[in-house]
C-alpha cells in the first residue's frame, strides 16, 4: 500500500481530528453563553463524532490499508461542511462564527479547507490506486 496515499488522508484528518476542535473547544463555540443550550450540545456531539471518526480513519488507513473507505469517511466528515454551506441561504446558517473571518481564493477559511480535505482524500485514492497497478 502506497505510504504517500496513507500520509494524504493523515493530513486531511488532522483537520478535523485535531484543527476543528481546538479552535473550537473554547468561549467562541461550545461554551458561547449566547448559543441556546441544545446548539451546543449539537457542536460537542459534532466534535466528538468527527474526532471518533478521525481516529477511525486513521486506524483503517495506518493499519488495514483502507484508503478508499477512509477517503469515503473524510469526504462525508468535510463535505458536511461543503452541504451546509450551500444551504445555508435555506437554512439560515452561517458558517461565519465570530473568532475567525478569513478567506482564501474568495471562500470563507472553512469552506476551502473542507474543500482541500476532499480533494487531499480524491487525491489518496488515486495515488493508491496508481500504486497497486504498478
Amino acid at each position: 500500500m502506497s505510504i504517500a496515499a496513507k500520509l494524504l488522508i493523515t493530513f486531511g484528518v488532522l483537520f478535523y481530528l485535531v484543527v476543528i476542535p481546538v479552535l473550537e473547544w473554547n468561549q467562541s463555540h461550545v461554551f458561547n453563553e449566547q448559543w441556546p443550550p441544545h446548539a451546543r450540545f449539537h457542536e460537542v456531539w459534532q466534535l466528538t463524532s468527527n474526532i471518533a471518526l478521525g481516529v477511525a480513519v486513521l486506524w483503517l488507513s495506518w493499519f488495514r490499508s483502507q484508503i478508499k473507505i477512509a477517503a469515503m469517511i473524510s469526504c462525508c466528515v468535510m463535505g458536511g461542511v461543503i452541504v451546509s454551506f450551500l444551504l445555508s441561504g435555506h437554512s439560515g446558517g452561517s458558517v461565519q462564527s465570530g473568532n475567525i473571518s478569513k478567506y482564501i481564493l474568495g471562500l470563507d477559511l472553512a469552506v476551502f479547507v473542507a474543500i482541500v480535505v476532499c480533494l487531499t482524500a480524491l487525491l489518496a485514492v488515486f495515488v493508491d490506486e496508481k500504486d497497486k497497478s504498478n
